[in-house]
């Protein structure tokens, strides 16, 4: 069983749902943004989006020095840089929920369903295989200078995949249909 250390660590879904039927304090909070959240989150997730996360605010609002504060987000990768900016921040004891809320559901633990919407995933992979259809198409009508639209986003998702940033993903996190409505939303415990 994993455990919350004074270095982060990880913990399954399953391992954090059984903490929190003995504790209901525990605090969790989901860095995917307003609208997934809105779609659906683990029970007792707070929204605390990563691209307006500031870990010192975070913490101080916490007013429980000492216990651990977990991190959930879709699938683990975004709770991992929020971990990562804790401990830039000087707060290196947050742990991350081991394939966030995908694997927490899949776990058949409970979870508030609301508002479906399209995943930040799947918005990059529309607007990407978008952009390089249109590079393609527009090189073979109209210029073959075209293709380079095509062989820019093909480079973009390389740099994404090496370096497990997306600047793309940090501006659809931005746009409005990702935060109308998800501002500060917290579940009942």
């Amino acid at each position: 069983m994993a455990h919350a250390n004074a270095s982060g660590g990880t913990i399954t879904p399953a391992e954090l749902f059984e903490i929190s039927r003995q504790d209901r304090s525990v605090d969790l909070i989901d860095v995917r943004t307003p609208a997934e959240f809105r779609t659906v989150h683990a029970i007792p997730a707070r929204s605390v989006p990563l691209d307006r996360l500031d870990p010192a605010a975070v913490m101080a609002a916490r007013g429980r020095p000492g216990e651990p504060l977990y991190v959930i987000c879709a699938s683990g990768a975004r709770g991992r840089k929020a971990c990562e900016a804790f401990a830039a921040a000087g707060f290196p004891g947050v742990v991350n929920v081991e394939g966030g809320t995908k694997a927490w559901e899949a776990a058949g633990l409970p979870v508030v369903r609301g508002e479906a919407t399209i995943s930040l995933e799947r918005q990059i992979r529309i607007i990407a295989g978008s952009l390089v259809v249109l590079g393609v198409a527009l090189g073979a009508a109209v210029s073959p200078w075209f293709t380079g639209l095509s062989a820019f986003v093909g480079a973009g998702l390389v740099f994404a995949g090496v370096t497990d940033i997306c600047p793309m993903a940090m501006g659809l996190a931005r746009m409005p249909w990702n935060q109308a409505g998800g501002e500060s939303a917290s579940c009942s415990r």
